[in-house]
């Protein structure tokens, strides 16, 4: 592909669109060279192109060229919900129960009775064929054509629409899962683990692998009529470890966008902290259905230990916990009498009774427009309109069911989904070693400026950044974001034993199959940074802990570090490297924050439970260096921000906000 028919970047088509589908709102944020516009529409589950050919009309863009850059939940929802394609998996002779055996993990420890997870796959689908690689690479059993003309009459007689190759040791040597894929019927979606994952452990590489056939057609069908539809657009699709890869290339890795939208929340996050001179934050992305929390220490952090559901997911993805409490969180009396905030979401339909479709179950969005903190008439910018009478119906049919007085019920809904969010960041924070009171929390997602000083003064933290445009933040990241790539691949013995030259030399094989990838969208090897990271343990343990790579002895120090910061011990056994990574980034596109507001305006007032009149300020209005005290309301069009008592706000040159607690 030439540079010309690439997806184009930001100097070669000034339109820019990032999508976030939500469970309750899609958000669009679109760049036209010079200023940015935001935008939300309702989101509409059953068919999420939908909402996005909505927000392009309503944009103005149908008739125009436009990159858009997107992230789904397509693969996500699909696979929570079961309703992938019909997939057959292929394994050597023996392991057919591979999927099935798991690594026998309870997750419920201590209950006695614990439930039988279903297999993912059933055991009529798997099927077992001959040949078979040694640990060496070296081949133990040869695969015969007889093997093969065997699968493929067996495959044909299943009639999948999708099948997943995951072969022994195919990670040293893919001959015989090249060669069995090649026997198979065309029309089948084919994932071959040694493309997927080429990293040892066969069950999760296998489960990945499986993973990926399981969305990969739905994938590709959504893309296709979000094609069709956005007619002119060039699509590009966020990937979960925090960059964009073209649309079609990440159709045939689906499982890798199984996190693309809280990845762009991450990106957006990281794109507003550097520009704002925050480099360590904690974050929370609150939308209407759940809350994504995260950390980034200068850089997003990953994982290869990811879950989706009941599902571990090998793939580079964005170390992050999620949590079932969002604007859309329904509170309820339990059997014991207490007051309880979600799971349960009213989601988009009807969503929260404020919403007037139908909702008749209080949430924490109608508890906060209870509590005046949300104006009924600046809910997105005026276009939407809150139903006071309706928030406080149902919020005093709960309040009745618990004896408690409307504000008090209000107030307990809130203060109940803050705990369960700073319950959260303590799990990416504290239980991983690292001190939230060195950080800045930034809150993002529609519901999340709402909640920031609370949830900060919950952790015992004085600092916390409010992006611009934080209500879309997902959808400005998936702009910000780099093209890119994560390879990897298992090279293992101990660190002292191995060559230098070894290493270094696969380090370049993954460098040239990321290169050759992107070269296909348009970049040049000279546009790439690449950063090299080792996965390492001490020797007798099971898992790893990625430090960079930085030559073998730069290396071993640092995992000893990290060992001691995350385990609060270090080992005197020897290391041993495990698995080699890659990544590789190309250019991100050069975004112009607008500048803040330099109108002089006068506060309009809200009347706050148990505060009487505060300040409501409109947030475009505030120019930079403008200084606001607690309590306060500062309002946009696609969130508020509640300063609390107590709570100082700054205005900066980009317009975001930084505010401090005054703890005298």
């Amino acid at each position: 592909m030439t540079k010309s028919d690439a997806q184009p970047n930001a100097r070669e088509n000034p339109h820019l669109l990032g999508v976030d589908t939500g469970g309750t709102f899609t958000d669009f944020v679109h760049y036209d060279g010079l200023r940015l516009r935001i935008h939300k529409v309702l989101s509409t589950p059953a068919a999420p192109e939908q909402a996005i050919l909505q927000g392009i009309r309503e944009l103005g863009l149908a008739d125009q060229a436009i990159r858009l850059v997107h992230g789904s939940t397509v693969a996500t929802n699909a696979v929570l919900e079961g309703k992938g394609v019909r997939t057959v998996f292929i394994s050597n002779h023996g392991l057919g129960d591979l999927l099935t055996l798991g690594r026998q993990n309870r997750a419920r420890l201590y209950d006695l009775q614990p439930p039988k997870t279903p297999p993912p796959v059933p055991p009529a689908l798997c099927l077992e064929t001959g040949g078979r690689l040694g640990a060496d690479g070296s081949v133990v059993e040869e695969l015969s054509d007889a093997d093969l003309r065997k699968l493929a009459q067996a495959v044909r007689a299943l009639q999948p629409e999708a099948v997943a190759i995951n072969l022994l040791f195919s990670f040293l040597d893919d001959r015989f899962e090249r060669r069995v894929a090649a026997a198979l019927p065309e029309e089948l979606f084919i994932s071959r683990s040694s493309e997927v994952l080429p990293e040892y452990r066969e069950y999760e590489r296998g489960l990945t692998t499986w993973l990926n056939s399981y969305v990969g057609p739905l994938i590709q069908r959504y893309l296709r009529r979000l094609a069709a539809g956005a007619r002119g657009a060039r699509l590009a699709v966020m990937q979960s470890s925090g960059e964009t890869a073209d649309a079609e290339q990440a159709g045939a890795l689906a499982v890798h966008m199984l996190l693309s939208g809280p990845a762009g929340g991450l990106a957006g996050a990281r794109f507003i902290g550097r520009a704002a001179g925050v480099e360590r934050l904690l974050t929370f992305d609150m939308g209407g259905t759940s809350t994504d929390v995260a950390l980034i220490d200068g850089a997003i952090q990953l994982t290869t230990e990811g879950r989706i559901g009941e599902y571990p997911v090998a793939v580079p993805m964005v170390d992050m916990h999620t949590i079932g409490a969002g604007g859309g969180s329904i509170a309820y009396r339990d059997a014991g009498g207490m007051l309880q905030v979600g799971p349960e979401s009213a989601g988009a339909d009807p969503g929260p009774a404020c919403y007037g479709r139908g909702g008749q179950r209080p949430t924490v969005t109608d508890a906060n427009l209870v509590l005046g903190r949300l104006r009924p008439d600046a809910f997105l910018g005026g276009h939407m309109q809150l139903d006071l009478a309706a928030a406080r119906q149902a919020v005093a049919a709960l309040a009745t069911e618990l004896g408690l007085a409307l504000e008090e019920t209000a107030e307990g809904i809130v203060r109940l989904a803050n705990e369960h969010m700073a319950r959260a960041l303590r799990v990416i924070s504290v239980q991983r070693g690292s001190d939230p009171r060195t950080f800045t929390l930034s809150s993002f997602g529609g519901a999340g400026g709402l909640h920031v000083c609370a949830l900060a003064e919950s952790l015992g933290m004085d600092r916390a950044l409010v992006p611009v445009h934080a209500g879309v933040l997902s959808a400005l990241g998936m702009l910000a974001a780099p093209r890119g790539r994560q390879l990897s691949r298992t090279l293992r013995g101990p660190l002292a034993d191995l060559e230098e030259a070894e290493i270094d030399a696969a380090l370049g094989e993954l460098r040239a199959r990321g290169e050759a990838a992107l070269a296909q969208e348009g970049f040049a090897a000279s546009e790439l940074r690449a950063q090299a990271s080792a996965d390492l343990r001490y020797l007798g343990q099971a898992y790893t802990l990625s430090v960079p790579w930085q030559g073998r002895e730069a290396t071993t120090a640092a995992f000893h570090a990290a060992h001691a910061a995350r385990y609060g011990h270090r080992l005197r056994e020897g290391v041993e490297l495990v698995n080699l990574r890659l990544g590789l980034q190309g250019p991100s596109a050069n975004l112009a924050l607008d500048a803040p507001g330099n109108a002089r305006v006068q506060p309009q007032h809200a009347e706050l439970h148990g505060l009487g009149a505060v300040p409501v300020w409109p947030r475009e209005a505030l120019a930079a260096g403008a200084e606001l005290a607690g309590p306060a309301l500062i309002t946009e069009t696609v969130s508020t921000t509640w300063l609390a008592p107590g709570w100082h706000c700054r205005v900066d040159t980009q317009g975001n906000l930084h505010l401090k607690l005054n703890r005298t």
